[in-house]
């Protein structure tokens, strides 16, 4: 640590009304919307993640000698392994048939949220990076003091990853499907580097849901009201029903989101004969649009890929915005222009003997990985760009 970091307290806290929203967004910046206290407090006091849920809030913070906030991580205890997309579910079940006991665990992340940014938040200053690895050294040695079996930092930045890797967690790469504007005029710009094939399906999915008599709207700001939220929450209550068995977020959340953060998000509305049918959730950062969450009452032909994703690359042109990111999963996403890119976790485990079989399964995981991501990179939809 600098000589400046050697006067560091640092301490866990059971919730962000610990703290004030300036000291924890002066760590968390402006980039990325959902590691701001708004967006985490929101999760936290609508009941969506708390100790009911399995998602404890157990955030880690650093003061320096005056008192000042200086750095912080996100942080939860958890009793399963739900609503966090880099799955360990093996990991566990071996640990259990080891005899070991998996959970309680520590997640460092944002709860039910796929989406890659900071997770050690850090104020700017000559210190910085002192601080970062005092943070990342901290969470190596929960494990062992708060005697849980590990601790898992997902959807960290590649610059955390090797911080992460400094202090001894284990890496782990997935990857995500990324939109790249290229400086594009408009959505027909885009389209013109896509090959023939691709260009003329997306135009049909299109032409095809505005024949089925669909309106899109794209709401954002005080133009998002209550019957935005309340037609939205039963999309995204009826569409995590029929896929996932259960919803994560409560509707107190939204109502949350709409009053702290609403100049964030971009709410992409479906209607049909005068009513609402589907609904596509985004929040919007200083140079990314980042989806979220969808949902729909009834069957429409193509609907997703037009609120969800053309949407999205529409409005990211206009805002002249430097990328789309669509969440986890779905190679659909691929021919629609979005291309593979990297994503990293990183993993401590308390075990000596486990943290050698997980080391030795990333490792090889990696690899597939990796030969993965060029195939598919190969198989994109444009024309002559070197993805």
């Amino acid at each position: 640590m600098a000589d400046g970091d050697r006067n560091l307290s640092l301490e866990t806290i059971e919730g962000l009304d610990a703290v004030t929203a300036a000291e924890w967004d002066a760590c968390a910046g402006p980039d990325n919307p959902f590691v701001s206290h708004a967006f985490l407090s929101a999760v936290e006091e609508s009941g969506s993640a708390s100790a009911e849920t399995g998602w404890q809030p157990h955030h880690l913070i650093a003061r320096d000698a005056s008192g000042t906030l200086v750095g912080a991580v996100p942080m939860y205890a958890k009793g399963h392994s739900y609503g966090e997309y880099v799955f360990d579910h093996s990991w566990a079940d071996a640990y259990r048939r080891a005899g070991g006991r998996y959970y309680p665990k520590l997640q460092v992340c944002v709860p039910f949220t796929p989406v890659p940014g900071p997770r050690l938040l850090v104020r700017p200053g000559p210190f910085a990076d002192g601080v970062r690895e005092a943070l990342a050294a901290s969470l190596a040695d929960l494990p062992k003091r708060l005697n849980v079996s590990s601790l898992h930092a997902t959807f960290c930045t590649q610059e955390e990853a090797d911080v992460f890797a400094d202090a001894g967690f284990i890496l782990r790469r997935g990857f995500q499907f990324h939109w790249t504007n290229r400086g594009y005029a408009d959505f027909e710009a885009f389209l013109a580097e896509l090959s023939h094939s691709r260009r003329k399906s997306i135009r049909k999915e299109r032409r095809e849901v505005a024949q089925m008599g669909v309106e899109l709207v794209r709401l954002t700001g005080d133009a998002i009201g209550p019957e935005h939220w309340d037609a939205f929450f039963e999309f995204y209550i009826s569409t995590s029903d029929r896929k996932w068995g259960s919803p994560y977020l409560t509707r107190e959340f939204f109502d949350l989101l709409g009053a702290r953060m609403a100049d964030k998000v971009l709410l992409v509305m479906a209607r049909k004969d005068g009513q609402w049918v589907a609904g596509a959730l985004n929040l919007i950062g200083s140079d990314t649009l980042y989806g979220r969450n969808w949902g729909c009452a009834g069957d429409f032909k193509h609907l997703h890929f037009e609120a969800c994703y053309y949407q999205a690359l529409d409005f990211a042109i206009e805002r002249k915005m430097a990328r789309v990111e669509a969440g986890a999963q779905g190679e659909h996403k691929l021919q629609r222009g979005y291309m593979p890119v990297p994503t990293w976790s990183a993993h401590r485990l308390r075990d000596a003997g486990f943290d050698k079989a997980v080391r030795e399964f990333c490792a090889n995981e990696e690899q597939a990985v990796e030969a993965h991501c060029r195939e598919l990179a190969a198989a994109g939809p444009f024309k002559a760009i070197n993805c």
